[in-house]
């Protein structure tokens, strides 16, 4: 989250850092919230257990099923980072029965990220005393459909995908070309962004709030496993 011309220290288990600078302009401040295990988790649900053949097909598997099931995923495989930071926390499945299967294990995987994110943007408004009105998301995950739906649904607000997904690549690119000139102005950089698709929130508060509390208990069951 992009705090402006002064770093906003975090009370929330966030970490303040420089965002940007150009040229002579004043330093941009930003929270991050740093998560340890988000696509990682789909490669591990491929690599380690032999689940999907390629990470893509996570969203084919998950939708064979209607919800997670009861089935949450805590991926502290090496600890929790923002907003816990319990290095001696480990990796949880909860929830499980007898009527869990597969496709109930991949929706977990998928929401495990959703969950951690709404975390973070709680944590995020909570120290900057603004609202986020809209979630901006990129990366390799955004491909997925069916997350991007449940993180509007887990955050209750819009999420947005832009048209081109590598924005951290992309900013650097935009850095470089505005210090040798190739670029005008910031303003000519807004223009070129454009939004790929829109997620708006469709489920309801007392299920979005059973899912989430669901998940935070879990999480908590993974506290101290390493001594």
């Amino acid at each position: 989250m992009n705090t402006g011309e002064t770093p906003v220290l975090s009370k929330c288990g966030l970490i303040t850092t420089v965002a940007f600078k150009l040229g002579e302009k004043p330093a941009r401040y930003a929270l991050e919230g740093s998560i340890a295990i988000t696509g990682a988790l789909v490669q591990w649900m491929r690599d380690n257990l032999g689940l999907i053949e390629k990470s893509a097909d996570i969203e084919t598997l998950a939708r064979t099923v209607k919800d997670n099931g009861g089935v949450y995923f805590v991926p502290a495989f090496s600890g929790l980072y923002a907003p816990y930071w319990k290095a001696t926390a480990r990796g949880v499945i909860a929830g499980l029965t007898r009527y869990a299967n597969k496709g109930h294990f991949a929706r977990a995987v998928l929401e495990a990220t959703a969950y951690q994110t709404r975390e973070v943007v709680e944590a995020m408004e909570m120290d900057s005393k603004v609202c986020l009105g809209v979630l901006r998301v990129d990366g390799g995950m955004v491909d997925n459909d069916l997350l991007m739906q449940f993180q509007a649904d887990i955050l209750n607000r819009s999420v947005v995908r832009p048209l081109i997904k590598e924005t951290t690549a992309l900013g650097s690119a935009y850095a470089a070309g505005l210090a040798v000139g190739f670029y005008k102005d910031l303003e000519e950089l807004r223009a070129n962004w454009g939004v790929d698709h829109t997620w708006k929130p469709q489920m309801e508060s007392a299920t979005r709030d059973g899912l989430y509390q669901e998940w935070r208990k879990a999480v908590t069951r993974s506290f101290d496993w390493a001594g």
